[in-house]
């Protein structure tokens, strides 16, 4: 019996078939972009365009390939489309869910299992390719870097998978209409409407994570690489001059394909991750300049295209799948195995990473992905179990193959059994979240209201409580040593997380804590409970953590609280914008009389062990360390050295 085969490059050109130019660098360009965003974030901000550049060539290659059949046979075989596209992302990814489930319960076996949490729920959404929704419904967030899912970069998988269930019947419907020009017109529409949603959805303020990960609000790359596809016209998929003919359109079309490269370099050099920009124009500005560089490239003869067809970059685009599917979880595993060892084994992180993810992605590509889309994953199977009846898999590769399924299929099991239910920063987060739910009770039970101890008319302080706190003097006697009763603190999921060892250090504090609180929301309640005179003598402000601080809002901080004390905390952690909000509040605590910084992030630096996995939220020792680093610059509040700075800190 003769086996299946791919066709050959005779059997494509007699079948009028035509490899497009440049595809495979612009893949390869595509990977590039992502890769280099998640392991060199500070490198390539906007790197996540990448994906972006990946819809709209599937897009365009998908409905090229559906419009050649139904040119070459007169109709569209859907379970034979179907079949193939299971067989060129089954075998890789199958491979990489194994693979690296199992290596995380290895590496995690002595420690915090963070990697393995909510596993079988992306296990399963990956593998039925609805893990974009599985990521929305646990929360998960695509630019985030706390405690990352295993396999959140499946989720364009899922959305591209989603979408080749819906074309093959839209085309059939579209393909009703005669005219090309329509058929392209409605393909750009419906790019249009889910480009315009995304938008919307940002405009309106939702939630980041719904919007990118939401097929509905995602999916305008692919529909736009339709249409381009549609518009061509289908008796010649390039249409252009012939090689070594039409120099003026040869330079238009180089010209072209230049300036989308330098657009989508534009934007992965400049555009933030997250940003609101990102979502009213940036996705959707990346996938035009897209669809104009692949417009340019396949060109007949174009002289880009044949630049982009360079045996490097073909090899990485012929690749791009499984570096794709590899290099993130890979990432992670390398970051749990070698992030906290000291210098420089920590900083070998990246290029293990990118190590194991090319040197895996070439052995799964030639002896897994190859075999299977060449025989069909049955006849695969047959000669991994008995590679003496096919040539086609190396008998020591067969071995590998099964040792390693042999390995990894009980080792995902257990997994799955043993996989914690919460992260250890969110374990944090929810023992504070108890707490602060106990301090509510209390706080009701005494009939004392939101603020505690302070009189909800006039805002006195209790009988028993200590006397105000308005700044060090040099002349008066020495201050008492400040109490809970007198401290109000406002802060973010840090200070969340310490909440236990705060009221354990100051008894009768009120804390004000949240997850993803900015300081701009902290200084509104402030200022809200100042105007009430519910706000108390010394305010502890952590707002440091998720995201840039203005200025300007420090400054109305200072305002709201008056004559009372502050103590700001900053903030841990590998985000990039941490440096920056350090030096500000430090700056502005040297600048103000009455106001002190709480050095945490020194604090949390001598004790790595203190901190979750994500490096940012501290468990209950590293609590303790919080709660005595405001201890720390509450003490500096009290002492009798003056400070040299502007009273009421207005600038």
């Amino acid at each position: 019996m003769r086996h299946a085969t791919l066709p050959t490059s005779a059997e494509r050109r007699a079948a009028g078939e035509r490899r497009f130019n440049g595809l495979d660098g612009m893949r390869a360009i595509a990977v590039s972009l992502v890769v280099v965003y998640h392991l060199f974030p500070d490198a390539l901000p906007g790197g996540f365009l990448g994906v972006d550049v990946f819809f709209v060539i599937s897009g365009f290659l998908i409905a090229s390939l559906l419009l050649r059949e139904r040119r070459r046979s007169g109709r569209i075989d859907l379970l034979a489309f179907w079949r193939r596209r299971a067989r060129r992302l089954l075998p890789a990814l199958a491979l990489v869910l194994l693979i690296c489930t199992a290596l995380a319960l290895a590496i995690s076996g002595g420690g915090d299992a963070d990697l393995l949490v909510g596993i079988g729920a992306q296990l399963l959404g990956s593998a039925f390719f609805v893990s974009n929704w599985v990521f929305v419904s646990l929360g998960g967030d695509y630019f985030t870097r706390d405690d990352p899912e295993l396999f959140r970069n499946t989720w364009s998988l899922s959305i591209e998978e989603q979408f080749y269930l819906v074309l093959p019947l839209v085309l059939l419907l579209v393909l009703r209409v005669r005219s090309r020009e329509t058929r392209a017109l409605i393909f750009s529409v419906l790019a249009a409407a889910s480009a315009a949603l995304m938008a919307g959805y940002a405009f309106a303020g939702a939630d980041p994570t719904r919007v990118y990960f939401g097929s509905d609000s995602h999916v305008f790359g692919l529909f736009a690489g339709v249409a381009l596809a549609t518009a061509l016209n289908p008796r010649e998929d390039a249409q252009g001059p012939p090689p070594g003919h039409g120099i003026p359109a040869q330079l238009g079309f180089s010209l072209a394909a230049l300036l989308g490269l330098a657009v989508l370099g534009w934007l992965a050099w400049t555009l933030e991750e997250a940003s609101r920009e990102s979502f009213l124009w940036g996705f959707q500005l990346a996938t035009a300049a897209a669809l104009l560089v692949i417009w340019a490239i396949t060109r007949r003869g174009s002289w880009i295209g044949r630049l982009l067809d360079a045996a490097p970059l073909r090899w990485i685009g012929n690749r791009s799948y499984g570096i794709y599917l590899w290099h993130w979880p890979l990432l992670l595993l390398a970051s749990e195995a070698l992030g906290s060892a000291p210098a420089p084994w920590h900083l070998l992180v990246a290029p293990v990473a990118l190590t194991l993810t090319v040197g895996l992605a070439s052995w799964s590509h030639r002896f897994v992905e190859q075999p299977v889309r060449r025989l069909g994953l049955r006849r695969a199977l047959h000669s991994i179990v008995l590679p003496s009846a096919n040539g086609a898999v190396h008998r020591t590769t067969a071995v590998a193959v099964t040792g390693v399924l042999l390995v990894t299929v009980p080792a995902t099991a257990v997994a799955v059994a043993t996989a914690p239910a919460l992260s250890s920063s969110a374990a944090a987060i929810a023992r504070g979240a108890a707490a602060e739910q106990e301090q509510e009770q209390e706080a009701a039970a005494e009939g004392r209201g939101i603020d505690g101890a302070i009189d909800a008319v006039d805002g006195r302080i209790d009988a028993d409580a200590d006397p105000p706190v308005a700044g060090p003097s040099p002349e008066g006697p020495k201050p008492k040593r400040i109490r809970g009763k007198n401290v109000f603190a406002v802060g973010d999921s840090v200070m969340l997380a310490s909440l236990p060892e705060l009221r354990e250090e100051f008894p009768g504090i009120r804390v004000d804590a949240a997850v993803s609180r900015g300081l701009a929301v902290g200084v509104g309640i402030v200022r809200g409970l100042a105007e009430k005179k519910h706000l108390r003598q010394v305010i502890v402000v952590g707002l440091g953590t998720n995201g840039p601080i203005e200025r300007s809002d420090l400054n109305e901080l200072r305002r709201a609280a008056d004559t009372r004390s502050i103590v700001l905390v900053n903030a841990h952690g590998d985000r990039p914008w941490i440096p920056e909000v350090n030096r500000t509040l430090a700056s502005f605590a040297e600048a103000r009389r009455g106001v002190v910084l709480a050095d945490w992030d020194a604090a949390a630096a001598t004790d790595p062990e203190a901190l979750a996995g994500d490096g940012i939220h501290p468990n209950t020792s590293g609590g303790r360390i919080y709660a005595k680093t405001v201890r720390t610059a509450l003490k500096e509040l009290q002492a009798p050295a003056e400070r040299i700075g502007h009273p009421s800190g207005a600038e």
